[in-house]
């Protein structure tokens, strides 16, 4: 079941105000971004600095692609080798460490989710663009709650322990970023077949389907539907794409598969997985098309 620009002058974004994307997870790569492109213009070495921070080159690595919590004596020892002396700069760079190692509302929910899930969690709470290609469920941002527990359940939605229902919380929770204040915008595809599979039974299907149709209604929400004869080209599986309005955030391609999650950022994964999105947009039922598509489904139900 999958979850459902280091661009720009991120020094810059650290000596403005100091607000950045909302997230600690996001903002933990923001500030990386930022040590990195200090230690680089003081042409100071990854070992040089973990030394000075008691660590090692592969701690400074991990810190400076946010992968990890920062310490405010770590990160103002390395703004002293850096060359910020400036209190009030200094103070910026540290208040982004306090702010990154803010708890996330999905803390309380971090027994039942792996690392990578949580980075996840985090970096779509940060985004202003959320793109998804689903080719089995309704994407998860999408779901009703009992489809999420048909789904959950594999099918069995009336014998939820009690981490499972824990799980379609978390899973409903995830859903409010789309309404809340400066919601991202949503573009999914999806594979004609998603909306003929039985999840749940023809009824729950039903509502689902009576749900995408008012969930498009919402001027951030976009979906479009691949039909059977044009699906299966553009990708082999299903992917997210986050993209951020904050300058130092790379776009990011979110993989999962059954033992994990890869995440990708490289220059040409992006562009790669970018021209796979303007395939399917093409492939695709426009949004108008693909909403008759869908009261035609929901109708022979």
């Amino acid at each position: 079941m999958t979850a459902d620009d280091l661009r720009g002058d991120s020094e810059g974004s650290a000596r403005g105000n100091g607000e950045v994307s909302g997230a600690p997870t996001a903002r933990r790569i923001v500030l990386g971004a930022q040590l990195r492109r200090l230690r680089e213009a003081t042409d100071i070495s990854r070992a040089q600095a973990g030394y000075a921070i008691r660590g090692s080159d592969s701690k400074i690595s991990r810190m400076e692609l946010g992968r990890v919590g920062f310490k405010e004596r770590d990160v103002a020892d390395l703004l002293t080798m850096y060359g910020v002396t400036d209190s009030s700069e200094r103070e910026v760079f540290l208040e982004m460490v306090r702010k990154s190692n803010e708890r996330g509302w999905w803390h309380r929910y971090t027994d039942l989710m792996p690392d990578w899930f949580q980075d996840f969690v985090g970096l779509e709470e940060s985004a202003s663009l959320i793109q998804n290609y689903e080719l089995q469920f309704v994407p998860g941002l999408l779901q009703t709650e009992e489809y999420t527990r048909a789904v959950a359940s594999r099918g069995h939605p009336d014998h939820l322990d009690e981490p499972t229902e824990r799980r379609v919380r978390l899973r409903l929770q995830r859903q409010k970023v789309l309404s809340r204040p400066g919601a991202p915008r949503l573009w999914a595809v999806v594979d004609e077949s998603v909306l003929h599979r039985p999840i749940g039974g023809p009824a729950v299907l039903r509502r689902q389907l009576d749900h995408l149709l008012e969930m498009t209604r919402q001027p951030n929400i976009t979906l479009q539907i691949v039909p059977y004869d044009r699906s299966g080209y553009a990708a082999e599986g299903a992917f997210s794409m986050l993209r951020f309005a904050e300058p130092a955030l790379p776009d990011i391609v979110y993989v999962e598969h059954l033992g994990g999650a890869l995440y990708l950022d490289r220059p040409n994964e992006i562009e790669l997985y970018g021209r796979v999105i303007d395939r399917l947009a093409v492939d695709a039922e426009t949004p108008d098309n693909s909403r008759q598509m869908l009261a035609k489904v929901r109708s022979a139900i």
